[in-house]
């Protein structure tokens, strides 16, 4: 299936400081962690004044064309991401750790700031489900590094690295990790 994606212009867009958008969100596309349609994810955002939203479903971005029209629909400001796996050596490696405290993968969610930004997440899950896939379709940091332009990267949820890290006492390891994100 071939479709064309229009970002709509942020420009058309005001916000105030006292504006609130969640940024962290799982449609019913997030398999085995997400159920709300997105239907009823843009009825209930507008219905709480929200000017944008954003789309984070777990390693895909199958529910991102359906999103932006809803959102087109609803006069909100679609922010298309995605929470992605990511391997903690090379996407190509296909081990998994004994120890059930340290995964194999951490989650890293990214959101598109712009045109370019849709693109690189557009082709950092194409390449999560081509070259890396075990398990779970992942990426590594070398992607990141390739593909990163366009993109904001939050620290997400407890499976990130950083908290990752700080659950498990590594604090060392945790300041690393924030210092290669940044």
């Amino acid at each position: 299936m071939c479709f064309s994606l229009t970002l709509p212009e942020q420009t058309a867009f005001s916000f105030s400081s006292m504006d609130f958008s969640h940024l962290h969100v799982h449609t019913q596309y997030s398999l085995l962690d997400g159920a709300a349609s997105i239907k009823s994810i843009m009825r209930n955002a507008k219905a709480n004044g929200q000017k944008a939203i954003a789309i984070t479903d777990h390693g895909n971005m199958f529910g991102v064309p359906e999103f932006v029209a809803e959102a087109k629909k609803n006069d909100i400001l679609p922010i298309v991401g995605c929470e992605f796996y990511l391997a903690k050596g090379s996407r190509f490696e296909r081990a998994r750790s004994e120890d059930a405290e340290e995964k194999s993968i951490f989650h890293q969610l990214l959101l598109a700031k712009n045109a370019i930004g849709y693109a690189n997440l557009s082709r950092l899950s194409s390449l999560a489900f081509t070259e890396g896939f075990y398990y779970k379709p992942r990426m590594d940091i070398e992607l990141l590094e390739k593909y990163g332009s366009g993109l904001i990267a939050t620290t997400g949820c407890p499976g990130g690295e950083i908290q990752t890290r700080l659950r498990m006492g590594a604090y060392n390891e945790a300041r690393a990790a924030a210092a290669k994100y940044l």
